[in-house]
């Protein structure tokens, strides 16, 4: 039976909303590929562009931390100002970002970029909810959402692969022009396609809370990061560390103080909100830190084409799939503090598993050793969702939404700045012994990197060339073993809280909301998704 749209949406909008729907999928589909596509881009852009690991960090976390510190405020923008507006501006702004980087020749250049497309994507991706709440009846909305979720799925598995065909044949300016047909094909359809909607309701903007917490994790993560090159006591990293810590507790003082906080701090005070936020992040740390570091293991130690190694990434997608939409049952009958915990083993494991890798390890091992990883990720991502959004007061739906979201991009940028300084610190400390008879150039240039090491191993070329590059590659490796190590103390420590902590039963959720969880989660390898929140659940428009 056709609903009656008089009664939901105006008739305009409810005549065309299916391309409605196709814009809002592509808008975020670009965001999804962008983001996801740069894991496998790592190791050419260490060799063309001369990059560090601290600049490789840098490049993906720029991304993941400019959108967590902006997602509250562009949402709250959208809806006050805008919608259309907001998508447009952030489809503007993400193309800028995608033009500039393919002219870069430089990585600072690259990150600045890369930020810049961060900003883009913070405006897009609330905006398409948003929208799509608005145009959409109530009897056909989980249907709309069901759809985008898995457009952005697909896009989170295609990015790499795309990616990694495009190294094979073109530059690495390449993966970032190839965006931008797609979004000037989103600007042009949504300027035709998508209606114009804002909230008259929308509160009071907090721009001192985003700019608060924004330097504030920077300045925490910068010192992560910078860490392994300039010392983890040197002036320049403790006084990032303590400006993290100073100018966070004045973002908790504001939020306390001010009218409309961008978050409720009161909220951390409900274990299933404080539980569920921070075990989403310790998630994302495992997943991204062990991506970060597996992709560069992939090309420059087995040496996989940039196109093999994210094809023997895709098994994650169908694993995470097929996993996922169990989670609502199995909450239900052992308790979602039992599932997530069981999780958060399952990463346990997967992490200690990584410890075995050698310089020779056959594919299957390290497949092996993804499985338990995912499987752990897709049990834990529903119930801490669903905890999440239990402790947020209705009317507050869409910052708890916020903070879902946020939580994981968070997640993501504190895995690649702590596994992958842990990493970069055991690489150059134990690499330093093997390079001090070399000359001093090739020294530091092995001591930069992996990828600059192996570059130095071919300069040299002969026996000492290879010593030199099968060192680095044993170093590296015991990078990874260290990274994963503490990882593993992360999760199997947040096992044990999950299980005492969260409740052990939160808002109940459906099959189709971890069905969206697990897509959302495949393309999150790439950057957060679609909201499982509004699955069923509160919503406003």
């Amino acid at each position: 039976m056709t609903p009656d749209p008089a009664t939901s949406v105006e008739t305009s909008l409810y005549a065309r909303r299916w391309w409605t729907l196709a814009v809002l999928c592509l808008s975020l589909l670009i965001v999804f590929v962008g983001n996801s596509s740069l894991n496998v881009t790592i190791p050419t852009l260490s060799r063309v562009l001369g990059a560090t690991t601290a600049q490789l960090q840098w490049v993906i976390a720029a991304y993941s931390l400019v959108f967590a510190g902006l997602l509250f405020s562009t949402g709250a923008i959208g809806d006050r100002y805008g919608r259309k507006g907001a998508l447009q501006f952030g489809l503007l702004l993400y193309l800028l970002g995608c033009v500039l980087a393919t002219a870069s020749d430089s990585m600072w250049q690259l990150i600045a970029c890369r930020a810049v497309m961060g900003v883009g994507a913070a405006f897009i991706m609330p905006s398409t909810l948003s929208i799509l709440v608005n145009v959409f009846p109530p009897e056909e909305r989980t249907k709309a959402i069901a759809i985008w979720a898995s457009v952005t799925g697909a896009a989170g598995a295609i990015g790499p692969v795309a990616s990694g065909w495009l190294l094979g044949h073109y530059w690495y300016g390449s993966v970032f022009l190839v965006n931008v047909p797609i979004l000037l094909t989103a600007l042009v359809a949504g300027w035709f396609l998508v209606p114009k909607s804002r909230d008259p309701e929308q509160g009071e903007l907090d721009p001192m809370g985003a700019v608060l917490s924004t330097v504030g994790i920077v300045a925490v993560v910068y010192g992560l990061i910078e860490a392994p090159q300039v010392g983890w006591r040197s002036p320049s990293t403790l006084i990032a560390f303590s400006v993290g810590v100073v100018v966070l507790a004045l973002f908790a003082s504001w939020e306390l103080r001010v009218g409309e906080p961008m978050l409720d701090i009161r909220l951390f005070r409900n274990p299933a909100f404080s539980t569920g936020t921070s075990g989403m992040i310790l998630i994302f740390l495992s997943m991204f830190g062990v991506m970060f570091l597996i992709t560069q293991y992939f090309q420059l130690i087995l040496r996989y084409t940039p196109l093999s190694a994210a094809l023997r990434l895709l098994p994650m997608a169908p694993i995470m799939v097929a996993v996922s939409p169990m989670t609502p049952r199995l909450s239900a009958r052992f308790g979602a503090n039992r599932v997530v915990s069981m999780g958060m083993g399952g990463v346990t494991v997967g992490l200690l598993m990584f410890r075995g890798l050698t310089p020779h390890t056959h594919y299957w091992y390290v497949l092996l050793s993804i499985v338990p990883l995912v499987t752990g990720m897709a049990l834990s991502m529903s119930p801490m969702t669903a905890s999440i959004m239990s402790a947020v007061p209705p009317r507050r739906a869409g910052a708890g939404s916020a903070m879902n979201d946020a939580t994981r991009e968070l997640g993501a940028a504190l895995g690649i700045a702590l596994m992958g300084s842990l990493a970069a610190s055991r690489y150059a400390s134990s690499l330093a012994p093997v390079t001090r008879h070399l000359p001093a150039d090739v020294a530091h240039q092995a001591r930069t990197s992996l990828a600059d090491a192996v570059s130095a191993g071919a300069r040299l070329g002969g026996p000492a060339g290879r010593a030199l590059t099968g060192a680095a590659q044993h170093a590296f490796i015991g990078g990874i073993r260290l990274a994963v190590t503490a990882g593993a103390a992360l999760s199997a420590a947040a096992a044990v809280v999950v299980s005492r902590r969260l409740p052990r039963q939160a808002a109940h959720g459906t099959a189709l909301t971890g069905a969206v969880e697990a897509i959302e989660a495949t393309a999150e390898l790439g950057l957060a998704g679609v909201e499982p929140a509004f699955v069923g659940g509160p919503e406003k428009t």
